[in-house]
């Protein structure tokens, strides 16, 4: 079995849903949560608040964000395991936010053997 990484982005982290709308979508993530517990196959995860820094260059210039009108704000992340990507695909169709227009974008996790 191999770690992947979910990154969310868009969906209910857009700012567009209703408090009850919130509501609703935030027990559909814990039901997923729950289901992927019950499977061995949640590892970790957490939302991400929308503020932030960016550093970039060589010199590590820092600036503010990312910013809410961004392409694509990533909303947060989770690690699961599976025996290959296409499962973590699998996987990743059950995120609440894709029927918000989300996206998971789905990375595999690099392992540095003893270093």
């Amino acid at each position: 079995m191999k770690d992947f990484m979910l990154i969310f982005t868009n969906g209910s982290s857009s700012g567009q849903l209703s408090p009850e709308e919130m509501q609703d979508n935030m027990q559909q993530w814990f039901a997923w949560i729950e289901k992927l517990k019950a499977s061995n196959t949640y590892i970790s995860g957490e939302a991400l608040l929308p503020e932030g820094k960016t550093v970039k260059g060589p010199k590590g210039v820092v600036t503010d964000g990312p910013f809410a009108e961004s392409k694509e704000l990533v909303g947060g992340y989770f690690i699961v395991r599976a025996a290959s990507i296409e499962e973590a695909a699998e996987i990743a169709k059950d995120c609440p936010d894709l029927a918000l227009n989300g996206n998971v974008e789905i990375r595999e996790v690099m392992k540095f053997d003893n270093m």
